[in-house]
């Protein structure tokens, strides 16, 4: 019932999530950072009440350890979330975000010395094809969608240049993080919870750096237009009323995935995760009617077949269905 349970949360929450960040990023392109720092926020006194026990539970894991890990994830949510702000249309930037696999593979190479079969490269150049097209084709968007000025064109193919730098820059950081919270784990065990509190309540003063942009974009979410939320009937600022939405809906979504982890296999959980993105993806486009050619839908459909046979999915169905079969001959 739990992997059910959890199946559900990640998909009605992350798919919403997107829905509702992408409603805030097509208003205010760059509230990326207040959108950020609320996130963290919620998160951060969930975990301090019902995690840290009020600060009263001492960490598993070392504190300097997760001062590292902060650091990276930090890091990575800003860029990410500030890609929006770079001409990047969000279809692009969940694209991009699937190809986390390269960035896994390429560290794994340099920093672990690992090894993989021909059939895992062969799936990792199907998921790098299929980004550059997509890419290439979003690129010849910005150039065609931009003023007939040349400078105008060329101001906005150089922003969304520096958008595709900080989205590469993110993923590579975001494997990174995860080899080293790999290492973490084996070293002191697994403690989703505890690393979820840490890695959200240590990096709030870090916002702080970025506070005249908040306050700005605090400013113009209260002169949004007022919106009467169903049920409850109170009037608040529409922005307001996404970004709380935003928060709750992330929330929901991590906790889904954390459920996930501990209830069923790692292939579980990128099957149900590859699944939730192009759920996502479709939805995106369909609804917030984002431009998509068929060139994109093919590099999609190379993102999403690239990834499933990275995981070899097509072999662990076979063996799970030879499975019955082999208890029957026993018997």
């Amino acid at each position: 019932m739990r992997p059910a349970f959890a199946v559900g949360l990640v998909f009605a929450g992350c798919c919403s999530n997107v829905i509702f960040l992408e409603l805030l990023a097509r208003k205010h392109p760059g509230c990326g950072n207040i959108v950020t720092f609320a996130q963290f926020l919620f998160i951060a006194v969930e975990g301090f009440l019902f995690e840290a026990d009020l600060g009263r539970k001492h960490p598993a894991i070392p504190i300097r350890y997760y001062a590292i890990m902060v650091t990276m994830f930090f890091t990575v949510s800003v860029v990410n979330n500030y890609a929006l702000n770079l001409n990047i249309a969000m279809p692009l930037h969940m694209i991009f975000r699937s190809g986390s696999l390269i960035a896994n593979m390429i560290l794994g190479i340099i920093i672990l010395k690992k090894r993989y079969s021909v059939f895992k490269y062969a799936s990792i150049a199907l998921v790098s094809v299929g980004i550059f097209i997509c890419t290439f084709m979003s690129a010849k968007q910005v150039t065609s969608q931009s003023s007939s000025s040349e400078n105008d064109g060329f101001q906005a193919f150089a922003w969304w240049f520096l958008g595709i730098g900080a989205l590469t820059f993110a993923l590579l950081m975001s494997a990174r993080m995860g080899i080293f919270q790999e290492t973490l784990y084996k070293q002191f065990g697994k403690h989703y919870k505890e690393a979820l509190f840490y890695n959200h309540a240590l990096p709030l003063p870090g916002f702080i750096f970025l506070a005249s942009d908040i306050y700005d974009h605090a400013v113009l979410f209260n002169n949004s237009e007022l919106y009467q939320v169903p049920v409850v009937g109170v009037i608040v600022p529409i922005m307001w009323f996404y970004l709380l939405m935003n928060v709750i809906t992330q929330y929901v979504c991590i906790r889904g995935v954390f459920i996930l982890t501990t209830e069923c296999a790692s292939l579980t959980v990128t099957l149900v995760v590859t699944l939730r993105k192009f759920v996502s993806l479709i939805f995106s486009i369909l609804y917030f009617q984002n431009p998509f050619t068929w060139w994109h839908w093919l590099g999609t459909l190379f993102v999403f077949i690239g990834t499933l046979m990275y995981t070899e999915v097509w072999n662990t169905l076979g063996a799970t269905k030879g499975q019955p079969q082999k208890e029957a001959k026993k018997s």
